[in-house]
């Protein structure tokens, strides 16, 4: 019973403390710091306002600190103020750019992209003891101008792989691509592909059914364009090759009709100037002929060789004269004889004279 009775006291005594500290809470005062908004989007070149508004029992002037943090960066402070004067001087890429209200929003002209981070507030006064604090995260874009569509063709086989449709754009930060077909959306499958950053679309094999309306969008945190529409045209193969022969019958025709007309002409325009070159007083030198047809001779099966007495005979050498000494007396003979064959003795052969002087040479021999 007795450890009982202590337990029920201590308990007494804590819920006591807690009230007792409660009230001395109530008595310390704090700034309470709100915001309209978390995130504000800005725009290059135009302003930006961070909207804060403060509560405080005092009545006294808020000094007023907006620091600026960036990722894996030291905070800077911007601008420190009593109420609306600024305190201190501002840092050079700052200045004439920052206004402090008196509830403590800050508005900055002219943004640039280095504007971009975390913007964090801080109220206090003197008379109470916890500050206010609050953050605004500021993002600062340019924004996108018209996207266009580059395409290898407008036109493509059935069948064909490895498609690409590029999607681009001149101006904007942070853009942001998509693909609409036919008025609808488009996300990756089997046969089309978009790239990491949507920007290519890639149609890995083409069928029929590709044969459609193609834009592209880009779009960043403050701005969104479409691009004009382009028209794919898919053909078939077996039309391709309709289309080929049906091109190649009328280039024959056209040939045929043009041609035949133009030979015509060439053909009488030479035949007039033949006629025109022909003397008045022309005879034909060969009798007309009773025949209807041509004389017809049986071809020749070999060709005729030429005859050895249509070839000239070598002319006869001078004779030298009698008187002359160490001459022979031989006459010239236009056959020369030939050797005997190979194991022939030269005395069984036959020898033909040579000259009419040959039986008086071969007899003056003989009687020597």
């Amino acid at each position: 019973m007795k450890v009982e009775r202590k337990s029920t006291s201590t308990d007494t005594e804590t819920f006591t403390d807690i009230a007792a500290f409660l009230t001395l809470l109530g008595k310390v005062s704090s700034v309470n710091v709100t915001s309209q908004s978390q995130v504000v989007r800005g725009t290059v070149g135009r302003e930006a306002l961070l909207s804060v508004s403060y509560s405080s029992s005092s009545t006294d002037r808020p000094v007023i600190k907006w620091q600026l943090k960036r990722d894996k960066e030291k905070p800077i402070t911007l601008v420190q103020s009593l109420g609306t004067d600024i305190i201190g001087n501002l840092r050079p890429e700052y200045r004439d750019r920052i206004l402090v209200y008196e509830n403590g929003s800050l508005l900055l002209h002219n943004l640039q992209l280095s504007d971009e981070g975390t913007y964090e507030v801080e109220i206090s006064i003197t008379d109470d003891t916890f500050p206010g604090e609050r953050s605004i995260e500021l993002t600062v874009d340019v924004p996108v101008s018209r996207p266009y569509i580059q395409m290898m063709a407008s036109s493509v086989l059935e069948y064909s792989e490895h498609f690409n449709l590029h999607c681009s754009h001149d101006n904007g930060t942070k853009p942001i691509y998509g693909w609409v077909k036919g008025g609808k959306g488009l996300a990756n499958d089997s046969r089309l592909m978009l790239s990491h950053d949507q920007k290519v679309l890639t149609i890995s094999r083409v069928l029929m059914s590709d044969d459609d309306i193609y834009t592209c969008t880009v779009e960043n945190l403050i701005s969104s364009l479409k691009s004009a529409p382009v028209r794919l045209t898919v053909y078939r193969r077996s039309s391709l090759y309709i289309i080929l022969s049906t091109g190649g019958i009328f280039l024959l025709i056209t040939l045929v009709t043009v041609c035949e007309p133009l030979e015509c002409l060439e053909e009488r325009s030479g035949n007039v100037c033949q006629l025109e070159e022909l003397p008045v007083t022309f005879v034909p030198v060969l009798p007309p002929s009773n025949r209807s047809g041509p004389i017809w001779t049986p071809p020749r099966r070999y060709p005729r060789s030429p005859s050895p007495l249509a070839q000239p005979l070598p002319l006869p050498l001078p004779l030298s004269s009698p008187n002359s000494p160490g001459s022979p007396q031989r006459g010239f003979s236009p056959i020369r004889k030939g050797r005997p064959p190979v194991g022939i003795p030269t005395s069984s052969l036959p020898v033909e004279p040579e000259g009419p002087g040959h039986n008086e040479s071969s007899h003056s021999a003989q009687q020597q």
